[in-house]
């Protein structure tokens, strides 16, 4: 096949016409997000965490649980998933991997370190109607308080981006 100026032309404006809709696609892919499980975390010196503590995805995607530290894993609370969703649990010193296509709050917790704030909280897409229910979690112990103050990140984070 000969190439021409021509069909090199026609070429190039099919690639530019397809190239926003190749993007769009790119960019609605789900994407992999990781959380690690430590022991104690380097930057701020806690013990028994999740790192990032709270995040923010889109439907679809999925979150790793990396086991970092060995001791540790991840299992939803069961009451603090959005309705109608089954709640996981992790074996422990085991990478763990959930997509979560339900809008909503995710609050989850290491089921060897709950009493010691071992606690964290996942945000899919944009209606999380099913935040404040977390507030009804009963943790106790270091939990508690870091309880509050993730939820308190969460509605901090729904709030930019609302914004």
């Amino acid at each position: 096949m000969k190439i021409t100026r021509r069909s090199l032309i026609a070429s190039a404006s099919a690639s530019a016409i397809l190239s926003p809709a190749a993007l769009r696609a790119q960019d609605s892919e789900p994407t992999v997000h990781e959380v690690e499980m430590l022991n104690r975390d380097p930057d701020t010196g806690d013990i028994m965490v999740f790192r990032p503590a709270v995040i923010k995805v889109s439907p679809g995607d999925t979150v790793r649980f990396v086991a970092t530290d060995r001791g540790h894993n991840s299992e939803a609370f069961d009451d603090a998933v959005p309705e109608g969703v089954e709640a996981w649990k992790g074996n422990i010193n085991e990478e763990f991997e959930i997509t979560l296509d339900t809008e909503g709050a995710y609050g989850y917790h290491c089921t060897p370190h709950l009493s010691a704030g071992m606690v964290g909280i996942i945000l899919v897409g944009d209606n999380v109607d099913n935040l404040d229910a977390l507030r009804d979690v009963r943790v106790r112990g270091r939990a508690s308080a870091r309880w509050e103050d993730y939820i308190a990140r969460a509605e901090e984070m729904m709030a930019e981006t609302a914004s």
